[in-house]
């Protein structure tokens, strides 16, 4: 791990544990063991650190979103596809998913109109696979948009609880969730009737 990545992780901690406001360059030099001015030869300011997890966050988000529907055209298994690579990074990066959460309102411009634009992103994937079901008579649900938003809080929230050593595996929730976006959107294994 390069000192960059050791800066990022311990910031990303910090931020997790005491809150962006509360937390000090200061704070993060002494979290690495760096001092004052040589923090800044890594780092230009915690706003673009903050900026980095943020961005990374949903970069990451995004690539395995496109991954996860790559090898297959079918509306149904295209979502569950989609939903469990969302429920998987969540359950896998408790922090990142609390910070991009709750931070949202801490980044400055432009760094908060670019995270924003990443989450639409992010957002409408889920929907246009969901509207792409709707037309081919798979999913029978009335509004795309209020499916993915809920979709997308139902995996969020796997970062809240989920812990390695808990009831059930990761694979188990994976799966779960899966077949609950499935039933979100009225989910058919075959074409309806007057389909394409």
């Amino acid at each position: 791990m390069s000192r960059a990545d050791d800066i990022r992780a311990a910031a990303l901690e910090l931020f997790t544990d005491r809150g962006y406001r509360a937390t000090t360059m200061a704070d993060i030099g002494a979290a690495v063991g760096i001092r004052g001015p040589s923090l800044y030869k890594h780092v230009v300011s915690k706003q673009a650190l903050l900026a980095q997890i943020m961005a990374s966050t949903m970069e990451n988000l995004l690539d395995l979103h496109h991954a996860a529907i790559a090898t297959t055209i079918d509306p149904a298994e295209r979502l569950r596809r989609a939903t469990e690579a969302h429920v998987r990074y969540h359950a896998r990066h408790h922090a990142e998913a609390f910070v991009g959460n709750r931070e949202i309102r801490s980044l400055e411009q432009p760094h908060r109109s670019e995270v924003l634009k990443k989450r639409a992103a992010y957002e409408s994937g889920f929907r246009n696979l969901i509207s792409a079901g709707i037309t081919a008579r798979r999913f029978d649900v009335t509004s795309a948009r209020l499916a993915s938003y809920a979709i997308l809080d139902l995996g969020m929230g796997v970062a809240v609880w989920f812990r390695d050593d808990g009831e059930l595996t990761e694979d188990a929730v994976v799966w779960e969730y899966g077949e609950l976006a499935l039933r979100i959107v009225g989910a058919s294994t075959a074409p309806r009737p007057g389909g394409p």
